[in-house]
Protein backbone atom coordinates (compact mmCIF):
# COMPACT_ATOMS: atom_id res chain seq x y z
CA UNK A 1 0.00 0.00 0.00
CA UNK A 2 1.26 3.69 -1.00
CA UNK A 3 2.15 5.86 2.17
CA UNK A 4 0.36 9.54 1.64
CA UNK A 5 4.18 10.96 1.40
CA UNK A 6 4.81 8.43 -1.24
CA UNK A 7 1.58 10.21 -3.54
CA UNK A 8 2.65 13.81 -2.88
CA UNK A 9 6.17 14.31 -4.40
CA UNK A 10 6.61 18.20 -3.79
CA UNK A 11 4.92 21.50 -4.33
CA UNK A 12 4.93 23.31 -7.70
CA UNK A 13 6.58 27.01 -6.95
CA UNK A 14 6.02 29.07 -10.20
CA UNK A 15 4.35 32.27 -10.07
CA UNK A 16 1.23 31.36 -11.60
CA UNK A 17 1.00 29.08 -8.81
CA UNK A 18 1.96 31.39 -6.23
CA UNK A 19 -0.74 34.20 -7.06
CA UNK A 20 -3.61 31.23 -6.86
CA UNK A 21 -2.56 30.98 -2.96
CA UNK A 22 -4.67 33.82 -2.54
CA UNK A 23 -7.77 31.55 -3.39
CA UNK A 24 -6.76 28.61 -1.29
CA UNK A 25 -5.71 26.61 -4.78
CA UNK A 26 -2.72 24.69 -4.48
CA UNK A 27 -0.16 22.53 -7.03
CA UNK A 28 1.74 19.99 -6.36
CA UNK A 29 3.59 17.16 -8.06
CA UNK A 30 2.10 13.78 -7.65
CA UNK A 31 2.48 9.99 -8.34
CA UNK A 32 1.32 9.24 -11.60
CA UNK A 33 -0.20 6.35 -10.94
CA UNK A 34 -2.36 8.16 -8.07
CA UNK A 35 -6.09 8.88 -8.62
CA UNK A 36 -7.98 12.05 -7.45
CA UNK A 37 -9.59 10.13 -4.46
CA UNK A 38 -5.81 8.70 -3.38
CA UNK A 39 -4.68 12.73 -3.60
CA UNK A 40 -7.73 14.04 -1.82
CA UNK A 41 -7.48 11.62 1.67
CA UNK A 42 -3.42 12.23 1.46
CA UNK A 43 -3.64 16.00 1.11
CA UNK A 44 -6.26 16.32 4.33
CA UNK A 45 -4.00 13.62 6.24
CA UNK A 46 -0.83 15.79 5.56
CA UNK A 47 -1.98 19.31 6.19
CA UNK A 48 -4.98 18.76 8.46
CA UNK A 49 -7.29 20.94 5.61
CA UNK A 50 -10.46 19.90 3.89
CA UNK A 51 -10.14 19.31 0.07
CA UNK A 52 -13.60 20.54 -2.29
CA UNK A 53 -11.92 19.79 -5.78
CA UNK A 54 -9.08 17.85 -7.27
CA UNK A 55 -8.06 18.60 -10.87
CA UNK A 56 -5.03 16.54 -12.27
CA UNK A 57 -2.76 16.90 -15.55
CA UNK A 58 -0.50 14.79 -17.05
CA UNK A 59 2.31 16.24 -18.72
CA UNK A 60 4.78 14.48 -21.32
CA UNK A 61 8.39 15.29 -21.65
CA UNK A 62 9.55 17.26 -23.74
CA UNK A 63 12.27 16.15 -26.63
CA UNK A 64 15.88 17.22 -25.91
CA UNK A 65 19.13 16.79 -27.69
CA UNK A 66 22.50 17.67 -27.33
CA UNK A 67 24.18 17.36 -30.47
CA UNK A 68 23.09 15.54 -33.19
CA UNK A 69 21.91 11.50 -31.45
CA UNK A 70 20.49 10.57 -29.52
CA UNK A 71 17.62 12.69 -28.68
CA UNK A 72 15.96 12.41 -25.41
CA UNK A 73 13.31 13.03 -23.52
CA UNK A 74 12.40 14.80 -20.15
CA UNK A 75 10.50 12.81 -17.71
CA UNK A 76 6.85 13.17 -17.87
CA UNK A 77 4.92 13.60 -14.76
CA UNK A 78 1.67 14.48 -13.07
CA UNK A 79 -0.05 17.64 -11.72
CA UNK A 80 -2.54 17.73 -8.85
CA UNK A 81 -4.27 21.03 -9.02
CA UNK A 82 -5.95 21.17 -5.12
CA UNK A 83 -8.96 23.47 -3.88
CA UNK A 84 -9.84 23.69 -0.09
CA UNK A 85 -13.52 24.53 1.02
CA UNK A 86 -14.22 28.22 2.80
CA UNK A 87 -13.99 27.29 5.51
CA UNK A 88 -10.89 25.25 5.88
CA UNK A 89 -7.22 26.71 6.86
CA UNK A 90 -4.87 27.08 4.82
CA UNK A 91 -1.57 25.21 4.15
CA UNK A 92 1.31 27.04 6.62
CA UNK A 93 3.69 25.89 3.98
CA UNK A 94 2.96 28.35 1.59
CA UNK A 95 2.15 31.21 3.88
CA UNK A 96 5.93 33.24 3.76
CA UNK A 97 5.79 32.88 -0.18
CA UNK A 98 3.33 34.98 -1.48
Amino acid sequence: MKSVYDIILRPVITEQSMEAVDDKRYVFYVLPTATKTEIKAAIEEIFGVKVAKVNTLRMDGKEKRQGAYPAGRTASYKKAMIKLTEDSKTIEFFEGMV
